[in-house]
């Protein structure tokens, strides 16, 4: 059996078992090969193994039978002893509710019991006090204090409970009877009010702390109470006030007697109130009068900046102050003591601020206009100027005297910057110190006084003297210093711009000023806009009047018929190589017309080609202004003037070719004009320019095309839009129109 145990090792494994089972048994595995072999002794060892295995099987059945019963048995005497415990436990709960109505009858009997005697007891005891206090009334009355309390000095706890007692009686007796005992108890009740309040200071100055909550819970009960409460109060601040900064020196100060007031003390919220009112009221006040009133009249900058700091300082302790406990509202109770100090000063504020802003903003521009040596000019306003300045629109008409600038545009980054330093300045104290409900009102009055000094004394006055510089259109020469003027006008209202945002905005987000601000900042930016838009449109005339001046200078009525046409193309050629350097060149210098000039830089060149050094002079200086309104001005604004130059630029050329006849070679140095004018063009970079001059150089082709191909021409796809008109006035210009007949087409 032994055996047959070790065989049923885990894991069980049946076809593991019998293979091994055969390979014990002797000649019944492979060990020894087939002939070893013996079927039957393998069979007889098999029968063997399955007795052994019931015989196994019944063992352990009759064990499991065994330990069932066992199990059954345990099953049974547990469940009556389960019954026996919950038996014991019901007679154990109805014992103890029984106990529990026994104890509740007792409690009851007790408590009407010590009811009764209470009832008996207080009268007694009062009784017993009545008696107590009469006999120290009589002592009083008879004028010799004998008790021990009132002699003994360590008993001064209990003589002031009994003469605060006996105070309070002699207050309800007649006066005309015991006029004598009552004034001898006030004098009794002062002398011990008195002493109570040295021993309080005394043990505040020894730092005790057991001491002085006995002495203050005496005289909580007393008049002095307040007395004492006031000298802890002087005292605590001996010695507090040593450095310079006040502020500092109260915050340290209130931290410190903090936790001492509540270890002392009984009400402590009230006891700090005061400590911080008594400071607020005499301390911060006289230091805040200190640096104030020695400015206000004296020096106005000055006492804004300090109202600015001293305020700033306040609040901060303030909201320091509000970590302790100082009743029930101690943001109304700290803001009405701020107030206290500040009302007077901050009623003037604003007025003050108004005009130290005014006085300050002349005084800067003032000094700009003096470094200058430039005395500011009156700028009319009444209805004759705006007809001046409507006539010399509409007409460019010289009304008046041009001014000579010198190139000065009259604006400084300098002093806009102190400008805006200074209103932002002023913008951060309107913050602080307005009152809520006046805030919108107040920072919109700094706000005009910016508009007032920057906008319409500094901008505007710079774009009228602009405007004033700018010559007539016919003027010769003449240097164009407007768009220096844009320029730098944008760059101020862009700073402008970015204070009203952000320093403005927020004061008034949620007001009904925030329309006026608005209404206020878009009629500036039209009133600028008004201006430079005139000024940009002069300026351009004066451009075209340039152009203009150059094309009547060097162009003669006889360059577009030349005599020796064979000479002239090869002149004109080695001209067109050299036409990038000679527009570089005159880029470099002045915008002299005189042939001298081109000749002096390239000496090389043909002088005799005027229709080509027109057209190149002309090109430089285009593209020189192109490059000025590119650096004066930003955005979209770039392309809208490049594009009213452009389109003012064409006008003046289309108009200028029509003043000549073109023989057949005059066509071509033409048509090589107008592709000089369009590859000067490109520089606008704005497609309807080159739109216009890739038509006009449509329709110069009009002029040295075959008359058989005139038709055809007109009908290709740039010209066939135009009006017939058009086409038939530049085809007039030819030399040959009579003669080859060319009228015919258009009729």
């Amino acid at each position: 059996m032994a055996t047959t145990a070790q065989l049923f090792e885990e894991p069980f494994d049946a076809d593991e078992y019998i293979e091994r089972l055969a390979w014990r048994t002797p000649g019944g595995g492979s060990k020894g090969g087939a002939e070893a072999f013996d079927p039957k002794r393998l069979l007889e060892e098999f029968e063997n193994h399955i007795e052994e295995l019931k015989q196994l099987d019944e063992k352990i059945q009759r064990r499991v039978e065994k330990l069932e019963h066992q199990c059954h048995r345990e099953a049974k005497e547990f469940a009556h002893k389960v019954q026996d415990l919950q038996r014991s436990n019901q007679v154990a709960f109805q014992h103890f509710q029984e106990l529990d109505e026994h104890i509740s009858y007792v409690a009851t009997k007790v408590c009407h019991l010590g009811d009764q005697l209470e009832g008996v007891n207080t009268p007694r005891q009062r009784a017993v006090e009545a008696q107590r206090l009469m006999t120290y009334f009589n002592e009083f009355l008879d004028g010799d204090l004998r008790s021990d309390v009132f002699n003994n000095p360590d008993k001064i706890k209990e003589a002031a409970d009994i003469i605060q007692k006996l105070h309070l009686i002699a207050q309800e007796l007649p006066f005309d009877r015991f006029a004598d005992v009552k004034a001898k108890i006030a004098s009794k009740y002062h002398d011990l009010e008195r002493q109570l309040i040295q021993e309080f200071t005394a043990a505040q100055r020894r730092g005790e702390i057991g001491r002085m909550r006995e002495v203050a819970a005496v005289l909580l009960h007393f008049k002095g109470y307040a007395h004492c409460v006031d000298v802890y109060i002087k005292q605590c601040q001996e010695g507090a006030y040593l450095r310079n900064d006040v502020f500092e020196d109260t915050a340290i100060l209130c931290q410190r007697v903090n936790k001492q007031v509540g270890e002392v003390f009984s009400s402590p919220e009230t006891v700090m109130a005061k400590l911080i009112q008594n400071i607020f009221e005499n301390k911060l006040q006289a230091h805040v009068k200190e640096k104030l009133e020695g400015t206000r009249h004296s020096d106005v900058e000055q006492y804004l900046k300090n109202l600015y700091d001293l305020y700033t300082r306040t609040t901060t302790l303030a909201t320091k102050l509000t970590e302790f406990n100082l009743g029930s509202d101690k943001h109304t109770f700290l803001s009405k003591l701020i107030k206290s100090i500040f009302s007077t000063y901050l009623e003037s504020y604003i007025d003050m601020e108004r005009e130290y802003l005014r006085t300050r903003g002349a005084m800067i521009l003032q000094r700009y206009y003096d470094s200058k040596n430039h005395q500011k000019r009156p700028i009319g306003t009444g209805s004759i100027q705006e007809l001046k300045e409507r006539i010399r629109q509409r007409t460019n008409l010289p009304l008046g005297p041009s001014i000579d600038t010198h190139g000065e545009t009259f604006l400084s980054p300098e002093l806009v910057v102190n400008l805006l330093q200074e209103t932002r300045h002023a913008f951060e104290r309107c913050h602080k110190l307005s009152d809520p409900s006046d805030l919108p009102k107040n920072a919109f009055s700094i706000f005009l006084l910016l508009v007032e000094h920057l906008c319409v004394d500094h901008i505007d006055y710079a774009l009228e003297i602009g405007l004033s510089a700018i010559p007539s259109a016919d003027a010769k020469n003449a240097n164009l210093y407007f768009l220096d003027v844009v320029q730098q006008a944008n760059s101020i209202f862009h700073l402008f711009d970015k204070q009203f945002n952000d320093q403005l905005m927020p004061l008034i987000s949620s007001s009904p000023k925030l329309a006026e601000c608005l209404h206020k900042k878009k009629e500036v930016i039209e009133q600028m806009e008004v201006k430079l838009d005139t000024g940009i449109d002069r300026t351009l005339n004066c451009m075209v009047g340039q152009m203009k001046h150059i094309l009547a200078t060097e162009q003669k009525k006889t360059d577009f018929k030349p005599e020796d046409e064979n000479n002239v193309m090869i002149q004109y050629t080695t001209v067109r190589d050299t036409s990038q350097q000679i527009r570089k060149c005159y880029l470099q210098t002045t915008c002299s017309t005189s042939a001298f000039v081109l000749s002096a830089c390239f000496p090389c060149v043909p002088v005799c080609i005027p229709a080509w050094q027109a057209c190149s002079k002309v090109c430089a200086y285009v593209s020189r202004q192109v490059e000025h309104v590119r650096k004066s001005m930003d955005g979209k604004n770039v392309d809208t003037v490049l594009t009213e130059l452009g389109v003012r630029f064409h006008r003046l050329i289309h108009e200028h070719l029509q003043q000549y006849n073109y023989s057949s070679m005059g066509g071509m140095l033409a048509i090589c004009d107008v592709a000089e004018y369009r590859r000067c063009a490109k520089d606008f970079r704005v497609p309807l320019v080159l739109q216009l001059f890739d038509t006009l150089h449509a329709l110069c082709n009009l002029l040295v095309v075959a008359p058989d191909n005139l038709k055809q021409v007109c009908s290709g796809e740039q010209l066939t839009n135009l009006d017939r008109n058009l086409l038939h006035a530049f085809v007039q210009l030819r030399a040959d129109y009579r003669s080859s007949r060319l009228g015919r087409h258009f009729s």
